[in-house]
């Protein structure tokens, strides 16, 4: 891993909960609620240099795409700093991120088959993750 990402993926460690950053580890992505609010109805996914995908929790429903892009002096960012600004825009500014994102209907840029895959593979991360917490 070249050096700069793996700063990237320590002060993405550092910011996220532990369980959150065993799932940008293990998967790719994140969920994050809408809202910051688990209980909201909704949340996103956050894929490196792609669009946040918002998506129904209780039914995975996809709701939209916003198409969102930070840069940096010197180009494009690394993965994980992609990431974690838009993980820190959600956490502080989501209205604000997603009234200036492009909107745009699932499977503008992103496969929905594909997509729907990730929250299957999340679903199955997070019920592995419960049953390994209860056997302790």
């Amino acid at each position: 891993m070249e050096a700069v990402e793996h700063r990237a993926r320590e002060l993405l460690r550092a910011a996220l909960a532990a369980e959150d950053f065993d799932a940008y580890d293990r998967l790719g992505f994140l969920s994050v609620p809408g809202r910051g609010d688990p209980s909201s109805g909704y949340a996103y996914l956050v894929y490196p240099h792609r669009p946040l995908i918002a998506y129904e929790t209780r039914t995975g429903r996809l709701l939209s795409e916003y198409c969102v892009r930070f840069r940096d002096a010197g180009g494009r960012l690394p993965d994980a700093d992609d990431v974690l600004a838009k993980w820190l825009a959600l956490q502080g500014r989501e209205r604000e991120l997603i009234a200036t994102a492009n909107l745009n209907p699932p499977g503008h840029q992103l496969d929905p088959d594909h997509v729907r895959r990730d929250l299957a593979r999340l679903a199955e991360w997070r019920a592995s993750r419960h049953l390994d917490s209860a056997a302790r």
